[in-house]
């Protein structure tokens, strides 16, 4: 998520291209030792395309109508800012395995100690659904009615932190990543089916996850690899990737990604 923000607004934007718009509504001040700190609370107004905001940012309207000074404040930056901006989350909520207490699969993160109260009581990690990431079936899932990859996925981690799931945070800094699984999630599962389950669901989801920070090269390597295989939504995600290891694949990626729409384009042009 990136996130502009001012005194009075906020703009979030998971890729770039559309922004949700937030005014602020409530304030708490803490004054301590590190200077000033406290809870926001804002409310969602709109959802902006990132074109829109341009013509903000230019002309302080949008289709002839005025647009609120707290909008034209958050487009004027965001329009001309660098992306994806430096990650500031070093806290980081962790469900951990009951047996030794190492982390399992990342819960929530934050880059203040005042957001711990933000996250729900209840400690329970979740994948994402198969409506938002379809994870192809093979024909033995298919013969026997399995439930998604990603569900399955998730009953593993439920299963292995238990009924009564231990979670803690951690603060750590950028580039520092031992013992703290790469991609948020515990890729050993000591089971050869279970390590097929977790990659396959890693694999699909590498569009996203090569937005992550403090990758280490082959590991981003393998992401790249793996989004390949979806090249729409590469094209989706790739501003905010902060770095890329192989740049020809990527190009590669992104000229796919530009003929499938083209194509479907023409299909739907046709069909009409």
């Amino acid at each position: 998520m990136q996130i502009v923000e001012s005194d009075t607004a906020r703009a979030l934007t998971l890729d770039a291209l559309s922004w949700e718009i937030h005014f602020l509504y409530d304030a708490e001040v803490n004054l301590n030792k590190a200077g000033q700190t406290g809870r926001r609370r804002f409310i969602r107004v709109q959802t902006l395309e990132h074109e829109a905001m341009n013509t903000i940012a230019k002309t302080g309207s949008l289709h002839g109508t005025v647009i609120d000074d707290r909008i034209i404040q958050l487009a004027e930056f965001l329009v001309n800012a660098n992306y994806p901006f430096p990650s500031d989350d070093l806290y980081e909520y962790w469900i951990l395995d009951p047996k030794d207490e190492s982390p399992l699969a990342l819960v929530f993160s934050c880059n203040n100690p005042d957001s711990f109260s933000n996250f729900p009581t209840n400690t329970e990690w979740k994948a994402l659904p198969a409506a938002v990431m379809p994870i192809e079936y093979t024909e033995t899932e298919k013969q026997n009615n399995k439930p998604p990859v990603n569900y399955r996925v998730e009953q593993m981690v439920t299963k292995t932190a238990g009924y009564f799931p231990k979670a803690k945070w951690f603060k750590r800094g950028i580039g520092e990543v031992e013992n703290f699984p790469p991609m948020m999630i515990r890729e050993d599962w000591g089971d050869d089916q279970k390590n097929s389950l977790c990659q396959r669901y890693i694999q699909r989801l590498a569009p996203r996850l090569l937005m992550l920070p403090g990758l280490e090269l082959e590991c981003r390597r393998k992401l790249e690899s793996s989004a390949g295989k979806h090249a729409l939504e590469v094209e989706r995600f790739h501003k905010l990737y902060p770095e890329i290891a192989d740049e020809k694949r990527l190009n590669t990626i992104l000229v796919e990604a530009r003929i499938r729409r083209s194509t479907n384009g023409d299909l739907s042009q046709s069909q009409r």
